[in-house]
């Protein structure tokens, strides 16, 4: 924000992010209604997010187009945790997260974000969009579920069950939605479709029920009345974001805070990716750069203030990011402004709002979890991408719609980080060369042979590497290590080598190590080989270490003693 001050800011910036913040914050009022809604609280929780911590993180963050609230990817990890601690826990849980989302940022590690493979965000977020489009059926269908089971197998036996409760009039409310939602941007997108969906549902679902008593249809205020002050109000009450404690009258507790300890970390884990991969998919459509430690401190904030104002989780939100900068957004401006929409709509329209059938919502939430699957890409890459890559995302898949987010990612990226290092193994390449080598001028002695490694030497190539040097013909007398195309080599690395130099010398062989070395030098310094094995000997060049091997090999291997060294 403070850039954006100092790099001038003047009324037409002014006119286009006020113009900007109106189209965001008329797309944000449904989708963070119906985004609360799913998590199982009440609307107007979701509408305080938006308004609090998209204020804040726009106000304090590292993007200049970033708009911050509740999103879709939260649902499967919000929704368990009100059922078990209900509200307070919920709230609890998110100032927990960003209390570790600024400890991240602070310990600058915005960039790691970016080693999470493609197929494990791919896998895991069409897992999500699959547990969202699961939620949504109960009210897209009308159907009659008392309880809602936590595991998704569990969800998709209750919808079967209750399938003779189907609803027809909140089934062609849903699916008149979706069909204005689609049909919509074709016609127009100078007026965001779910505004145009969602109004001319309600006002067709409010007049029907008045000609037709019988069409009867849920909506948010028929489902949810908020009593504050002793006054009822039916659905979201007319009231701005008020002060509040997160965890409510029961106080906090130390049992409380360990039991939350790792749905938060889940929270501050996609709270963190969703927010950079919105930043940088920003700075793709922009051609700007943004610092992602400082979105990740400023998220975090954002997560510590909102739930003292009833704010459930948020992070940055790639749909209404994206519609900001479509809409001109120039500066953080627009999403403060957006928040301040969502605010005045609270205050102007709350009544009008309590007429909003849910089954509206839920079809919104259908085309959102439709969007967010990205089935094109995961088709895709089940299509083109090496089984490995293939194996995670379906993986991470399956992982995130049986159990969570959290098993999905850390399975996913430790899978991906195995079948990398056996990649990188497969690369490395060993050969024996016992005959004239194109890369030497010198002709290759009798009793010397090469032995060259082509590739990293790390723990995963190096055992298979070194082990072959126990082939080594009797007859030789001067094995040459050329190690010029080791690019780099780990402390594995090293000890596989040291073992090798060992067996060597047991064979009374001598061993000339041929470089460049590899990287790092300093574990070659370290480890200190030149001068624990009086059988080594270093060059800096292939084409040396032939030369000394030569006149090494006329020398009884036993008996030689270095007397110089390249």
């Amino acid at each position: 924000m403070r850039k954006a001050i100092a790099m001038g800011y003047d009324r037409a910036t002014l006119r286009a992010d006020v113009l900007s913040g109106l189209v965001v914050g008329i797309v944000a009022l449904p989708l963070s209604m119906a985004l609360s809604i799913a998590v199982g609280v009440a609307p107007q929780h979701g509408l305080y997010t938006a308004i609090v911590a998209g204020f804040v993180v726009a106000a304090l963050g590292g993007s200049k187009f970033q708009v911050t609230g509740p999103t879709a990817a939260f649902v499967v990890i919000l929704a368990p945790i009100v059922l078990k601690y209900g509200l307070g826990g919920l709230l609890t849980a998110g100032l927990m997260a960003g209390i570790m989302l600024v400890g991240m940022g602070a310990a600058r590690l915005g960039r790691l974000i970016t080693f999470i493979p493609y197929p494990v965000t791919t896998g895991f977020t069409a897992g999500i969009a699959t547990v969202i489009a699961t939620l949504q059926l109960k009210d897209a269908f009308g159907l009659k579920i008392a309880h809602m089971p936590e595991s998704w197998f569990g969800k998709l036996h209750a919808l079967w069950d209750a399938r003779a409760t189907v609803s027809f009039a909140e089934f062609g409310v849903a699916a008149c939605t979706l069909a204005l939602l689609l049909a919509v941007p074709r016609w127009t997108k100078r007026v965001p479709a779910p505004l145009i969906a969602i109004v001319t549902v309600t006002v067709i679902a409010t007049l029907l029920h008045k000609v037709f008593p019988r069409f009867e249809v849920a909506t948010i205020g028929s489902r949810f009345q908020t009593v504050v002050d002793g006054h009822t109000y039916a659905g979201i009450p007319p009231l701005p974001p008020r002060p509040m404690i997160p965890w409510g009258n029961h106080g906090l507790s130390f049992a409380m805070v360990r039991e939350l300890a790792s749905p938060a970390f889940a929270i501050a884990m996609l709270g963190a990716i969703e927010s950079l991969l919105s930043a940088v998919i920003a700075d793709g459509m922009t051609q700007k750069k943004h610092d992602p430690d400082a979105e990740l401190v400023a998220l975090g904030i954002g997560n510590i203030v909102a739930p003292f104002f009833g704010g459930i989780a948020a992070t940055g939100a790639l749909a209404r990011t994206a519609t900001n900068v479509r809409a001109g957004g120039r500066t953080p401006v627009s999403a403060m402004v957006h928040s301040v929409v969502v605010l005045v709509a609270i205050l102007v329209l709350a009544p009008t709002i309590a007429y909003v059938p849910m089954s509206a919502l839920a079809g919104l939430l259908l085309l959102v979890a439709w969007n967010m699957s990205e089935i094109h890409h995961a088709l895709r890459m089940l299509r083109v991408a090496p089984k490995s890559d293939i194996t995670v995302l379906v993986g991470c898949y399956l992982l995130t719609v049986v159990f969570d987010m959290v098993i999905a990612v850390s399975v996913g990226v430790v899978l991906a980080a195995l079948l990398f290092m056996r990649r990188m193994a497969e690369l490395t390449k060993v050969r024996f060369i016992d005959e004239d080598y194109p890369e030497t001028e010198r002709h290759l002695p009798e009793g010397v042979v090469i032995y060259e490694i082509a590739g990293p030497l790390f723990f995963g190539a190096a055992q298979n590497a070194m082990g072959q040097l126990d082939t080594v013909d009797g007859k030789v007398r001067v094995v040459v290590l050329a190690l010029g195309r080791v690019p780099t080599i780990d402390a594995t690395g090293i000890v596989a080598l040291d073992g090798a130099i060992d067996r060597l010398r047991k064979q009374k062989k001598l061993v000339v190590i041929a470089g460049p070395l590899p990287e790092p030098r300093r574990i070659f310094d370290r480890a200190k080989i030149g001068s624990e094995h009086e059988h080594v000997y270093f060059t800096d060049t292939l084409d040396e270490a032939v030369g000394l091997a030569g006149g090494l090999a006329e020398v009884s291997p036993i008996s030689t003693r270095r007397t110089s060294q390249a």
